[in-house]
Formats: C-alpha cells, sequence, structure tokens
C-alpha cells in the first residue's frame, strides 16, 4: 500500500516563500563557509593516504520546490577543495541539500566531474544540530550512480556524511564513502572530515527577496 495520497497534482497553499524561515535542521548551514584543517584519507597502491584540504562551501537558499502535494526547501551548493599552499582542484562538487517539513526528511544530491552522481537521505527534527544521510548502492531511490571505470575499479557500495552544529557558529561533516577497490578483498572506507567557519552570510531567495 502506498504511502503517498491518490492526489498526486494538487499543490499545497498558502505556502511560506521565505526559505531562511523554513530550513529546519539545514538552517545553520545557509551562507558561505571556509574550512582550513579538513583531513583526507583516500586509497593508494600502497594502500592508503592522508591529505590535509582546505575548502569552501557556499549554500545559497532556492525558493520552495513543489512536485504536486509534495514540498521542499533547500539549500543549493558548491564545495571546491584545494590542498594547502596550492591552486590545482582537489576535489569539486555541486548539488542540494532538502528539508521536507511534512515528513522530517533530509535529503542530499550530489555531483562530481568524475562522473558519479548520489543522493542520500536521513531524517531529522526540525530544530535537530545533527543528523546522518546514507546512500547506498544499487537502492532505486537513494543510491549512487558512476562512470563504468569508477564502478570497475572503486565500486561505491555506501556513502555515508554525518553533519553537526555547533554552539559557536561553525558546522563540520564527517563523510564515509565505502569502496570495493579491484584486487582487495575487504571495503575501503574513505574518510574526509572538516569544520568550516562563517565568512559570509547567505542571499535570501528570489521570491523572499521579492
Amino acid at each position: 500500500m502506498s504511502k503517498y495520497s491518490e492526489d498526486i497534482y494538487t499543490e499545497p497553499s498558502n505556502i511560506d516563500v521565505d526559505t531562511l524561515k523554513n530550513l529546519g535542521p539545514l538552517a545553520p548551514l545557509a551562507g558561505v563557509w571556509q574550512g582550513e584543517r579538513g583531513t583526507d584519507l583516500a586509497p593508494s597502491r600502497a594502500g592508503s593516504e592522508t591529505s590535509p584540504f582546505v575548502d569552501r562551501i557556499e549554500l545559497q537558499p532556492l525558493d520552495p520546490q513543489t512536485s504536486g502535494p509534495q514540498l521542499l526547501y533547500g539549500l543549493r551548493y558548491h564545495q571546491h577543495v584545494k590542498r594547502p599552499g596550492q591552486i590545482a582542484t582537489f576535489h569539486d562538487q555541486i548539488g542540494y541539500f532538502l528539508w521536507e517539513p511534512a515528513t522530517g526528511i533530509v535529503i542530499q544530491t550530489l555531483a562530481i566531474p568524475r562522473g558519479q552522481i548520489a543522493m542520500a537521505s536521513g531524517k531529522a527534527a526540525k530544530d535537530a544540530k545533527e543528523f546522518e544521510l546514507v546512500a547506498t548502492g544499487g537502492d532505486a531511490n537513494f543510491g549512487v550512480l558512476s562512470n563504468p571505470f569508477l564502478d570497475y575499479g572503486f565500486r561505491t557500495i555506501e556513502y555515508r556524511i554525518k553533519i553537526s552544529a555547533h554552539a559557536d557558529g561553525t558546522w563540520s561533516y564527517d563523510e564515509d564513502t565505502v569502496l570495493m577497490i579491484r584486487g582487495r578483498s575487504e571495503p575501503f572506507h574513505h574518510r574526509d572530515r572538516s569544520v568550516l567557519f562563517k565568512i559570509a552570510e547567505p542571499t535570501p531567495n528570489p521570491l523572499a527577496l521579492k
């Protein structure tokens, strides 16, 4: 039996267009952020290697999104990562963080320019200061898709991110991407962690500005 109504067309009425007031647990993430002491544990030919990184993440509010009766508020984000003192991009990622007030579901979509996309989800209270989102390889809804080479050599079986908002106004993430690497029998946990401090306030979404 479906958990959804037979009416898949009627949109909610009296929608509050001010996204910044309706982000639930995503509210502490809105703005432009800088991280200076990130760490990346990645696979290597020798086994693994740990690298420091600095990252900049911009999270800007969207206009409310509806699909029939479903209502989502969210943030569009771009993350750019470099090694300290270097110019070359170490990691680049774009996507959305979405909040569904009616269900308490948080969604993250992500895409990286190595031919990989994912969508992760989890539940959180409206005022939660910490939540975790998960995507599983092969899942039809919250899963991971990779280009043929990545699937051949470094197949992602799970992606997990834990986000924590701190009392001092910073927030942090702890990512665990579980890989099955060709030639190895045990899963490898590719870990990325960073603490971010705000360098600019968010720009209100277009409808709220109007």
